[in-house]
């Protein structure tokens, strides 16, 4: 299906980081556009609203590895957004993993993120399924002629002219904790809410 779609082409220049640091802010995810999931009742609810939607910004965290050989049991996190809300699903829950690995495997929608190789591995080797229907955006840039991965940050200001933030201190947190903090949802779901965002701009659903 995703081979088939039309992708408009982004433009050609790409801001380098000191350009992109003098952009606007992107306008993240708030609190009130992030649910946190951590029920199956949550997370049957979750289903029922992004199965609406034909479009997923997709991505996944891990508790950080910080031994060499040691081997991460995540995902702990899988985040998917649409264009106007994102759920943050923690994988504790057996109920919770079963519908993320239905959600995941859900045919006719569009998952997009950016370098899901890990993310791929991972989820296969912990909830026992085979993505469908995951576009790594990456991918698609390369396909436009651009050299190197793209990543979110890149992505955002190309199309949108705007400057991605990412904190640094949530993205190496503890992604295994029970409770997650209100900064660690709103990195994990913005994460998420971007790549729906730069997907759509790009004409993949």
């Amino acid at each position: 299906m995703i081979a088939a779609m039309h992708i408009r082409p982004p433009p050609s220049t790409v801001p380098d980081k000191d350009a992109i640091a003098l952009l606007p802010e992107f306008p993240r995810l708030g609190l009130a556009g992030i649910t946190l999931v951590n029920t199956g009742a949550q997370a049957q609810a979750a289903a029922a609203a992004l199965l609406l939607a034909p479009l997923w910004g997709f991505d996944t965290e891990s508790k950080p590895t910080f031994h060499v050989g040691q081997q991460s049991d995540g995902p702990h996190v899988l985040q998917l957004s649409t264009l106007d809300h994102a759920w943050v699903i923690q994988l504790f829950d057996p109920d919770c993993v079963a519908v993320a690995a239905q959600l995941l495997a859900a045919p006719n929608i569009v998952k997009a993120g950016f370098g899901l190789g890990d993310d791929h591995k991972r989820i296969v080797r912990k909830l026992g399924v085979l993505p469908v229907g995951v576009l790594d955006l990456n991918t698609v840039f390369r396909k436009q002629g651009y050299r190197k991965d793209m990543g979110v940050k890149g992505s955002v200001a190309l199309l949108f002219g705007q400057r991605f933030t990412k904190s640094k201190k949530a993205a190496t947190s503890n992604w295994a904790n029970a409770r997650l903090t209100e900064s660690q949802l709103v990195y994990a779901a913005n994460d998420a809410y971007a790549a729906a965002r730069v997907a759509q701009a790009l004409g993949v659903a």
